[in-house]
């Protein structure tokens, strides 16, 4: 680890090898024999080491992440601070197991949590590993107090891959095929999306009239005093990064109120200031019920946490629990996190999300490839179409896109169906941003010129 900090690290990619390069080649062929099939891998990265926004792989080439660990790395990659708080944690304890004895960072994270949880009053939390985790703890908390037994989801909606989260995931066939059956009692109900605007404007009343498909489900299919909670995601992750329309969250925590419904909000991708504010439902004035975290929270080690107002976690004790929730080497990690995001990273966020979107705006009328884009701070989408009416999509050439920006240094991902997804670490810098982005334009050229 000293040696990735004392590294000199350029704030841009240098590729020396071919891609992947022969060590990149020899590791995967022994991966393929070992490892499990099940795990997705968009092209051949090797990682070995890295510092902020760059990667490095085994053969020496220089990446810029723009994935940040998959929406992990809030603060970028070993932070100083973060490998810092770390070390000092894991040489004084490193577990004793939260759910049956004490641990003082823990319970400074739950305060801090606490007090950063959007509506204010007071908050319980319970941690766990991951963001499947409190999901998880969300939906057991959400049955326990309410005594109802279904719950409504939303297509296009990742929540992660448990049984009980699959069972509220809807984004891709195949991480449901072959599992069922799931968790009975999940409804879903169509994300308000407009695909009528190819240049990111979602209309009105795309959100009116997803609630009133919920009303039209409570009036014939899904009693309304049966259901214990609505999952949902402020913006869709995996789902394609898709944006709202400005009143919808307003909309739908009003109709969960009519009905005693708990609304639950998934902020695992969106929060810990990836969409420039802490938590994206700040950006629709949404106060949840119960919310759940990860990712972020503690800058690449495993942790989750599931928030909820303190009168709804009334569970006794041996309810549910975690043996390593709360472990205290990623509580000292998540502490620091915390203090780097308040401090700068957020503002940071929605400085450069600002910026990036800007340029990108004029991306549609530019490039007959690109529909619609969008996204709040740190969290873009960019979908790639085959016509300007966004109705066509193009799988295909999302994934030539992919491929063609890793072949330059630069790393992003697909989301949904045709997107690609831009979620670097909150500590990149303009000269990063505009790296990025005239990668993607020239790739874009590159594309439309092959037809």
């Amino acid at each position: 680890m000293q040696e990735v900090l004392e590294a000199a690290h350029p704030e841009l990619p240098q590729i020396i090898t071919e891609l992947p390069g022969p060590r990149a080649r020899r590791i995967i062929e022994r991966d393929h024999a070992v490892l499990s099939p099940s795990y997705t891998r968009a092209y051949p990265l090797v990682a070995t080491r890295a510092e902020g926004a760059i990667v490095e792989d085994v053969d020496g080439n220089r990446f810029l992440d723009f994935n940040a660990g998959i929406a992990v790395v809030a603060t970028g990659h070993c932070h100083p601070r973060v490998v810092e708080a770390i070390r000092r944690q894991a040489a004084q304890l490193i577990h004793m197991s939260g759910t049956d004895f004490y641990y003082p960072n823990m319970v400074e994270l739950a305060e801090r949590l606490g007090r950063l949880s959007p509506g204010g009053g007071p908050r319980r939390v319970f941690f766990g590993n991951s963001g499947a985790e409190a999901v998880e703890a969300a939906l057991k908390l959400a049955r326990h107090h309410s005594r109802r037994t279904r719950f409504i989801a939303f297509l296009g909606g990742f929540h992660g891959r448990t049984l009980g989260a699959l069972s509220l995931t809807a984004s891709r066939a195949v991480q449901r095929r072959g599992f069922g059956p799931l968790v009975p009692g999940v409804d879903h109900v169509a994300y308000p999306y407009c695909y009528r605007c190819p240049y990111g404007k979602v209309e009105a009343h795309c959100g009116l009239e997803c609630l009133q498909a919920i009303e039209e489900r409570f009036r014939t299919t899904t009693p309304p005093e049966e259901v214990a909670g609505i999952v949902i995601e402020p913006v869709q992750g995996e789902g394609g990064y898709v944006v709202p329309p400005a009143k919808f969250l307003e909309g739908l925590q009003r109709l969960a109120r009519q009905h005693g419904i708990y609304l639950i909000v998934d902020e695992v991708q969106t929060g810990m200031g990836r969409t420039g504010k802490m938590w994206a439902v700040e950006h629709f004035g949404v106060e949840p019920d119960l919310m759940a975290v990860a990712k972020g929270i503690a800058s690449g080690l495993p942790l989750g946490a599931m928030v909820a107002r303190a009168e709804l976690m009334d569970w006794p004790p041996g309810a549910h629990a975690s043996t390593f929730g709360g472990n205290p080497v990623s509580v000292a990690a998540a502490l620091v996190t915390l203090e780097l995001l308040e401090q700068e990273l957020v503002a940071n966020a929605a400085r450069l999300g600002a910026h990036i979107m800007e340029r990108i705006s004029e991306w549609p009328r530019r490039f007959a490839c690109v529909g619609q884009v969008r996204g709040l701070g740190l969290m873009i989408g960019i979908e790639l179409v085959r016509d300007q009416s966004g109705r066509e999509r193009a799988p295909e050439l999302r994934d030539r896109l992919v491929e063609m920006a890793f072949q330059r240094g630069l790393l992003v991902l697909g989301a949904g169906p045709n997107s690609i997804r831009l979620s670097p670490p909150l500590v990149i810098t303009r000269r990063q941003a505009d790296f990025a982005l005239d990668t993607l334009e020239e790739c874009l050229r590159l594309l439309m010129q092959a037809g």
